[in-house]
């Protein structure tokens, strides 16, 4: 194990994050992982298979003298966001995560860390391994793309499991239970631009948004995080009202649908004679931007550089689709839209202007909604999908997931509490959170299936920040072994 973690316990959990985060992650990233778990399993003798799509299940015997209480599904999720700062070099697709231990916590360097959710399955396989564990039949599931839209879960075999209480490993808060989770809808709208020769006596400049702290759209979507590509967006807004004409080249930010984007660029020509004043444009917004801004995101930073004039920055969009494009992505909400009215501090409903990508003659837009109450989900999405089209994009709604209706009465839950007051001498919050866990897919394929997630503290996913904290994985550890003893 590295010697960055060989010190760390429960020492099972970090043996096996520590092979997790060496694998290199290819284009379908989950595959390699979960082929070492399927090697992990069937190596030690343990019922190992594969649905159709791709979600492994590691059968676990229970300890002598348990075979007859209740089977259990540990659930986690195989793959991670692949995050990097744009100044990191790092490839995904060779590279193992470079982990450094700060104090109390573990991070990576430059990159996400993969804690969500290698740390849930970990767990899951130290428990399988665990002679001093005390449990009855164990179901341990790992889905594939929960990252990229609960793909895994919502295609998981209606008829792999037997067990009909589950633990899912995939929350990110020490001394909490969480018993509800949102639904959620991706929107996809593309922009057909057209494009003419750039004027002569016009430059190319490059305004990026940098420094931002990004992060995961369900999870830190309530701390009103800058959006980079909302400050691009402002930007561009304040040049054009400064009386500069603009010409579009490209714009750019964002990279998953679930991350709130760090990061954004727009390469526009604009007239020699007009440079300083976009730099004065662009001043007095990053100054607007860290008024508004600066206590959440103070990194931030915005910046205007001049370009090399060349043959694949000269054909700019029409005034027309500058306009038009910069209206409609401005009007597209972005953030907390509603407050919970039945749980206290909960975020109802919420929506992430998550990617723009310009590629040849089109943009195109990725928006992420959420929220606990389906028909919220539905006008938010039916909101976002107008602005779109008043701006001339085509639209595409995709399917949703259904959120996890909470239930206080659920036994699993009940035996949880009853532990981890017992060991821990107080109670845990009981929470539903705004992010989409599997457990409203796993639950609407296994129809009353009990439930309840749990999991240590883990700060900033799907952000280069990401960080896990060392003592609460022993404590979620501790946690979960104790439950599945009390279950047994």
């Amino acid at each position: 194990m590295s010697s960055l973690l060989d010190k760390l316990e429960p020492r099972l959990v970090w043996t096996h994050f520590d092979a997790i985060r060496q694998i290199p992650r290819p284009s379908k990233h989950e595959e390699k992982i979960a082929e070492h778990v399927v090697g992990w399993g069937t190596s030690r003798g343990l019922v190992t298979e594969r649905d159709a799509v791709g979600n492994v299940l590691v059968k676990v015997p229970a300890t002598p003298g348990h075979e007859k209480a209740q089977v259990v599904v540990l659930q986690g999720h195989l793959d991670m966001v692949p995050e990097k700062n744009s100044d990191v070099a790092f490839d995904f697709e060779k590279d193992a995560i470079q982990v450094r231990v700060v104090g109390d916590y573990v991070y990576a360097t430059g990159t996400t860390l993969g804690s969500d959710n290698g740390i849930g399955v970990a767990t899951a396989m130290a428990v399988a391994e665990d002679p001093k564990a005390v449990h009855g039949p164990l179901e341990l599931l790992f889905t594939i793309d929960e990252e990229t839209g609960l793909t895994g879960a919502m295609q998981l075999d209606p008829k792999l499991l037997t067990g009909r209480t589950m633990i899912n490993l995939d929350t990110e808060e020490d001394a909490a239970l969480y018993i509800g989770c949102a639904g959620g809808a991706d929107t996809h709208a593309t922009f057909t631009v057209t494009r003419e020769d750039a004027l002569p006596q016009t430059l190319p400049v490059r305004i990026s948004v940098r420094g931002l702290r990004g992060g995961h759209s369900g999870v830190d979507i309530h701390e009103n995080r800058g959006n980079a590509l909302k400050f691009l967006l402002r930007t561009l807004a304040a040049v054009r009202s400064s009386g500069v004409e603009f010409g579009i080249v490209s714009i750019a930010g964002g990279s998953k649908h679930n991350a709130i984007p760090r990061e954004a660029d727009a390469v526009v020509r604009i007239a020699a004679s007009s440079e300083g004043a976009v730099q004065a444009a662009v001043n007095d917004c990053a100054r607007v931007l860290r008024e508004e801004f600066g206590e959440i995101d103070p990194g931030q930073r915005l910046e205007c550089v001049t370009l090399e004039d060349r043959p694949d920055n000269r054909k700019v969009f029409i005034r027309f689709d500058n306009d038009r494009i910069v209206d409609a992505l401005l009007a597209c909400p972005h953030g907390v839209l509603a407050m919970s009215r039945a749980v206290p501090g909960l975020v109802e409903t919420s929506n992430n202007l998550a990617v723009v990508t310009t590629e040849g003659n089109a943009v195109k837009v990725v928006t992420s909604s959420r929220s606990s109450v389906m028909p919220s989900l539905k006008a938010t999405t039916e909101q976002v999908g107008a602005a779109f089209r008043l701006g001339g994009a085509a639209v595409e709604q995709l399917d949703g997931y259904p959120g996890w209706k909470p239930n206080p009465n659920s036994p699993v839950l009940n035996c949880a509490l009853k532990v981890f007051e017992r060991d821990f001498g107080k109670k845990p919050a009981v929470k539903a959170i705004h992010a989409g866990l599997e457990c409203g897919l796993i639950g609407e394929k296994y129809p009353g299936m009990d439930m309840v997630s749990m999991g240590p503290q883990i700060e900033s996913p799907h952000s280069p920040d990401e960080r896990v904290q060392i003592s609460t994985v022993d404590k979620f550890y501790r946690l979960l072994t104790a439950t599945l003893k009390e279950l047994a």
